[in-house]
């Protein structure tokens, strides 16, 4: 089940409490940048951000985007903006930045 556009969008207006947030389409699903740096996406109309040292504290359900893929974390509240905004700003700070 590929995610509809209506929850991309949804998703995209939660999110624009954070500047630079880029949203790219891929095989039906869409990948989720802060910032130019990769920290989740949406698949199959649930929001999932990549497991991090700095994100464990919010201590969300891991879940797997699809087949043959590592486990990511459910943000289940997406309705909570400044939660969400936490998230992903804690989430990027426990990425590696590339060059």
């Amino acid at each position: 089940m590929a995610t509809s556009k209506e929850y991309k969008d949804f998703i995209l207006e939660q999110l624009n409490v954070l500047d630079n947030i880029t949203c790219k389409p891929m095989m039906g699903e869409f990948l989720l940048y802060y910032n130019n740096v990769l920290f989740g996406g949406i698949y199959d109309d649930r929001l999932l951000v990549k497991i991090t040292e700095t994100n464990k504290k919010y201590n969300m359900e891991e879940q797997i985007p699809y087949e043959s893929a590592k486990p990511m974390y459910l943000v289940d509240d997406v309705d909570n903006k400044e939660q969400l905004k936490e998230i992903i700003i804690e989430t990027c700070k426990g990425l590696p930045i590339k060059k």
